[in-house]
C-alpha cells in the first residue's frame, strides 16, 4: 500500500474525529513558535537600550517581557503536549480496538495461521509506533514548523544576507533525515519481527513450564532466551542508533554555519551593515532554530516506522472472513436437528493433500452417533465443519435439509455446543466460566447446570465456591474438573446438537465415570456427534462411522460394525486386550 494511501486512511478513520483536539493543539502551537521567535527577537532590544544606551526606564520592562514570554512558552507548550497525549492514547485505543474486534471475529484460519504471539507484538509494537506518527508527529510538525518559520522571520528582520547563508542547513538536514529514514523503516520492521518471535517464545515457555522442569531444560531455554533478547536489543540498538546520527550531523552543520557567520558578520559589523544587538538577536534565533530543524528531521524517521507498522496493522483490522454469511442467509430452523454430509471434500489452506474425501454422513437426530479411526484421519475435522469454523471446499452440509450454507452462522451456533478434550476456561470465576454460555443466567441455572454435571462435588469445597477464580486456563483445577465446567456450560446452553471431541480421554476410572453420566444427561433425547478413543464410551450410539484418511470406510452399530469391518474390529480387539 502506497504511503499517501496509508495516511489518508489513518487520517480518515482515526485522526479526523479528533480534528477539534488537534486543532487546539495547533493553535497553541502557535503560541509556542510566537513566543519563541519572540525570545529571539528581545535580545535585540535588551542589548541595544539596556547595554550600549544604558536605558534606566526600560531595565525592568523587558526583563519583565523576557519572563512573561517564556511562561507563554511553557504553558502553550504543555497544554499542546498535553493535548495530543490524550488524542494518541485515544487513537491507540481505537487502533487496539479494531484489531481485536478484527481476531475476534477472524476465521479460525486465520488464528491458527500465526502464533499470538505475533499478534500481540503487532497490538503493542505496531501500534505504538503509529500512534507516535499520528500524535507526536502532528504535534512536532505544526510545532517546530511554525517555530522555524517565526525565527526565519526574526533572522531575515535582522540581516537578510547572514539568513541566506544560514538557511542552507535546513535542506541539508533534510537530505540527511530522508536517507537516516529508509534505514529506520527497514531496521524497525525486522525489530518488529524479532519482538513478535520473542512473544511467542515466551508464551511458549510459560505455557510449557512444567515440561521444562522435568526435562532439566532450564539451563538451555535461558539459553535460548538469552540468543532472542540479543536479537532484538541489536535491532533495538540500531534503531536507537539510526536516530542519534542525527545529532553529529546537526552539530557540524551548526559549527559550520556559526563559523561561517562570525567570520561574514565579523566583516558586516567592520563595515557598520550590521550592528552588534542585531548581531545577537539573529544568532539567538539561528540558535533556537537548531532545535526545530533537528526535529523536523526526526520526524520523516517517526513517519517511516508508523507507515511500516500500520503496513501489518491494516491487513489484520482489514481482514475478510471467507467464513461469513452470504446475502440470502436466513436462521436456521431446528425440527429433528437431522445432519447430513453431502459428498464432503476439504483440505487446509497451506497443505496440499485433501484432509476428507467426498464423505458422505447421515446422522439421525436426537441419538448419539460416534466417528472412530486412527490420529489424523479427518474425525476432529469433520466436528469442525459442523459449526462452519471452516468452509468445506466442495459438496453441502445440511441440518434439517437446511444447508448451513444458506443459514446465518449465529442461528447455526446457537443450536450447537461443543466438548473437547483441550478445555478452554478463562481466568475467571467458576460461575462466569458456567455463565458463559449464557450470560443472563439467572443463579439457580447455573447452580443447576452445576450439580447435573458434577460440579458441586468440588466447588462446595472451594474456599469462596461459585466466585472461587480457577486461574489462566483453569490451572488451579484438576483435568476431570475443568471437563466437567465445560459440561456443566453446554448443559447451560440447551443447544439441540452437542460435538464431543474425545471428551473422555486421560481421566481417571472414577472421574470418567462422573463424566459420563454427566455427558448422558447432557446427551439425552441430543443430536450427539462423539470422537472417543474408548470404544467402551461408545457402544450404545445409533450409528458408528469409521473414518480412515479422509473417508467413510464403514457405518453402521456396534455389532453391524464388528461382523462388516476388519478396521473397527481391530480397534474393538486391540481395547479388549488393552483392557
Amino acid at each position: 500500500m502506497k504511503s499517501s494511501k496509508i495516511i489518508k486512511r489513518l487520517y480518515e478513520d482515526y485522526s479526523k474525529k479528533f480534528l477539534k483536539k488537534i486543532l487546539f493543539a495547533a493553535f497553541f502551537s502557535i503560541m509556542v513558535a510566537g513566543s519563541t521567535s519572540a525570545i529571539a527577537w528581545l535580545l535585540d532590544p535588551a542589548i541595544k537600550k539596556i547595554f550600549i544606551d544604558k536605558d534606566e526606564n526600560l531595565i525592568f520592562l523587558i526583563p519583565t517581557f523576557i519572563i512573561i514570554t517564556f511562561a507563554t512558552k511553557g504553558i502553550s507548550l504543555y497544554l499542546a503536549k498535553s493535548t495530543m497525549i490524550k488524542v494518541g492514547e485515544e487513537i491507540k485505543k481505537i487502533l487496539q480496538f479494531d484489531m481485536v474486534s478484527s481476531l475476534i471475529n477472524a476465521d479460525t484460519k486465520l488464528i491458527d495461521g500465526k502464533h499470538s504471539g505475533k499478534f500481540i507484538s503487532n497490538l503493542t509494537f505496531d501500534v505504538t509506533h503509529i500512534t507516535n506518527m499520528l500524535s507526536d508527529a502532528i504535534l512536532a510538525l505544526f510545532k517546530d514548523s511554525l517555530t522555524l518559520i517565526g525565527l526565519l522571520i526574526v533572522m531575515f528582520y535582522q540581516n537578510w544576507k547572514l539568513s541566506l547563508i544560514s538557511i542552507v542547513m535546513i535542506p541539508l538536514a533534510s537530505i540527511a533525515a530522508k536517507t537516516l529514514g529508509k534505514r529506520i523503516s527497514k531496521v524497525a520492521t525486522e525489530a518488529q519481527e524479532r519482538s513478535g518471535f520473542l512473544n511467542s517464545y515466551l508464551i511458549e515457555l510459560f505455557k510449557n513450564h512444567k515440561l521444562i522442569k522435568i526435562f532439566q531444560k532450564e539451563d538451555y531455554e535461558i539459553q535460548r532466551s538469552d540468543k532472542h533478547l540479543e536479537i532484538l536489543k541489536d535491532k533495538n540498538a540500531k534503531i536507537r542508533t539510526v536516530y542519534v546520527r542525527v545529532s553529529p550531523i546537526m552539530e557540524t552543520f551548526t559549527g559550520v554555519m556559526i563559523a561561517i557567520l562570525i567570520f561574514y558578520s565579523g566583516k558586516l559589523i567592520i563595515n557598520d551593515e550590521i550592528d552588534i544587538n542585531n548581531f545577537f538577536s539573529f544568532l539567538a534565533a539561528m540558535m533556537l532554530a537548531y532545535q526545530p530543524v533537528r526535529s523536523l528531521a526526526t520526524i520523516n524517521m517517526a513517519v517511516n516506522q508508523g507507515l511500516s507498522a500500520a503496513r501489518r496493522i491494516l491487513p489484520i483490522i482489514d481482514n475478510e472472513n471467507e467464513v461469513k454469511d452470504n446475502q440470502n442467509s436466513t436462521d436456521l430452523k431446528i425440527n429433528n436437528a437431522d445432519i447430513k454430509f453431502e459428498n464432503v471434500s476439504f483440505k487446509y489452506v497451506e497443505q496440499n493433500d485433501v484432509v476428507l474425501e467426498k464423505v458422505n454422513l447421515d446422522i439421525k437426530g436426537g441419538k448419539m452417533s460416534a466417528l472412530v479411526g486412527h490420529s489424523g484421519s479427518g474425525k476432529s475435522t469433520i466436528l469442525n465443519l459442523i459449526p462452519r469454523f471452516y468452509n468445506i471446499k466442495s459438496g453441502d452440509i445440511k441440518i434439517d435439509h437446511q444447508s448451513i450454507y444458506n443459514s446465518k452462522l449465529s442461528s447455526l451456533r446457537r443450536h450447537i455446543s461443543l466438548v473437547s478434550q483441550d478445555t478452554t476456561l478463562f481466568d475467571d470465576t467458576i460461575r462466569n466460566n458456567i455463565a458463559y454460555a449464557k450470560m443472563d443466567a439467572t443463579d439457580a441455572e447455573i447452580k443447576e447446570a452445576a450439580k447435573l454435571s458434577y460440579c458441586e462435588e468440588f466447588i462446595k469445597d472451594l474456599p469462596n465456591k461459585y466466585d472461587t477464580l480457577i486461574g489462566e486456563n483453569g490451572i488451579r483445577l484438576s483435568g476431570g474438573e475443568k471437563q466437567r465446567i465445560s459440561i456443566a456450560r453446554a448443559m447451560l446452553k440447551k443447544s439441540p446438537i452437542i460435538l464431543l471431541d474425545e471428551a473422555t480421554s486421560s481421566l481417571d476410572s472414577e472421574t470418567e465415570e462422573k463424566i459420563q453420566n454427566a455427558i448422558s444427561i447432557l446427551t439425552k433425547n441430543k443430536t450427539t456427534i462423539v470422537i472417543a478413543h474408548r470404544l467402551s464410551t461408545i457402544l450404545n450410539s445409533e450409528k458408528i462411522f469409521v473414518v480412515e484418511k479422509g473417508k467413510i470406510l464403514a457405518s453402521g452399530n456396534h455389532e453391524e460394525l464388528l461382523k462388516i469391518s476388519n478396521q473397527y474390529k481391530s480397534f474393538y480387539e486391540k481395547q479388549i486386550r488393552k483392557g
